[in-house]
């Protein structure tokens, strides 16, 4: 908003008889600038309540706390524990993280409203910390798995969940880092998490972290013990591609390569020479001896840019093809090593569930 323009009148040039204008000083800005800054501001603390208060009234009915209760052995004390979760269809389905569940006995709910139910475990995937589990109820308030593709730095975030048992609780933060990776409790490397300001404590894992729009943009995991607006939560579209199989077999299936792999950037002069359509790919880092890779003879620091024929441009993209590649079928990588450019069949393996 622009200041109010004041009418000028002319002025007495001369010094004598002139008398300041009163509360005014030389220098100060027009008298009613102050105010009409300030009341920009407010007009912009409103929207941004507004744009808050309207996602957690979409959403938080669809976040719920999980109790989990285990027992080591037949005769074992039993252990409690609590995390969150987010409905993500009307007939019942929660998605939460893995490690909220992990060698869960029973499982029970309580939705915002204060409704108490247990819940039967679905499926888990510990290699994205995500699972689901599933309460015996239909036509219950649930949240929409959002593009988290298109998430920006800076963008406004909300998080809702249960930390240290209080119900429902909201906080705001900004995306302030994408693509990073972060080792899961068992050790696996979870790739393209975001990382966010909005506070976060013991409880907060599994539930949903929101846009401005109220779509469910990713799911809190984990945040770094002694830091202050550092959090971390698993993409949305990560999420999209899990539950599916998760629902279907109880896992996902996923092929062995017994590599490890990062990202890398690829230079123009490298793309050009080897007719390339993408600006980045997948660097081997390590090769598991005597595993599919070794076998069909990739090396450490080869590039791989297509499998079967489509771009690999990042680890979750090999993860997304690998979990299409059926146990006994051959699969084509296609790398660059130096100056050449190699096709390689690897004959594939399933892996190994966790």
């Amino acid at each position: 908003m622009q200041p109010k323009k004041l009418s000028q009148t002319p002025e007495d040039t001369s010094a004598e008889g002139r008398e300041p204008s009163p509360g005014k000083n030389q220098g100060d800005a027009p008298c009613c600038q102050v105010g009409s800054e300030a009341a920009t501001h407010v007009e912009l603390l409103d929207a941004y309540s507004r744009a808050v208060t309207t996602v957690v009234d979409s959403v938080a009915p669809a976040v719920v706390s999980i109790m989990v209760k285990t027992r080591r052995g037949k005769r074992g004390p039993s252990r409690g524990g609590t995390g969150s979760g987010v409905v993500f269809a009307p007939d019942g389905y929660v998605l939460t993280n893995s490690h909220v569940v992990a060698g869960a006995n029973t499982l029970q709910v309580t939705f915002a409203d204060g409704t108490e139910l247990p819940a039967t475990p679905i499926g888990t995937d510990p290699p994205t910390d995500l699972a689901i589990i599933r309460v015996n109820t239909s036509g219950i308030s649930y949240g929409s798995l959002g593009d988290s593709e298109a998430l920006r730095v800076g963008q406004l975030v909300i998080a809702i969940g249960n930390p240290l048992g209080f119900q429902s609780t909201v906080s705001t933060g900004v995306v302030s880092s994408l693509g990073r990776a972060m080792r899961s409790r068992e050790g696996r490397l979870i790739e393209n998490i975001i990382q966010h300001t909005a506070p976060l404590n013991p409880g907060n894992s599994g539930g949903p972290l929101v846009d401005s729009h109220g779509h469910v943009i990713g799911i809190n995991t984990a945040i770094i013990a002694g830091a202050q607006g550092i959090g971390f939560a698993v993409p949305a579209n990560t999420a999209t591609w899990v539950v599916p199989q998760l629902i279907a077999q109880g896992k996902v299936r996923r092929g062995y390569l017994g590599i490890a792999a990062g990202i890398r950037p690829l230079a123009r002069l490298l793309v050009r020479f080897h007719d390339l359509t993408q600006d980045q790919a997948v660097e081997i880092v390590t090769v598991a001896r005597g595993g599919p890779a070794a076998k069909a003879g990739l090396r450490k620091g080869d590039i791989i840019v297509a499998m079967d024929g489509r771009d690999v441009t990042s680890v979750d993209d090999l993860h997304r093809q690998l979990t299409k590649w059926e146990a006994g079928q051959p699969v084509q990588l296609t790398v660059v090593r130096g100056k050449k450019k190699l096709d390689l069949k690897v004959a594939a393996e399933e892996a190994e569930s966790m």
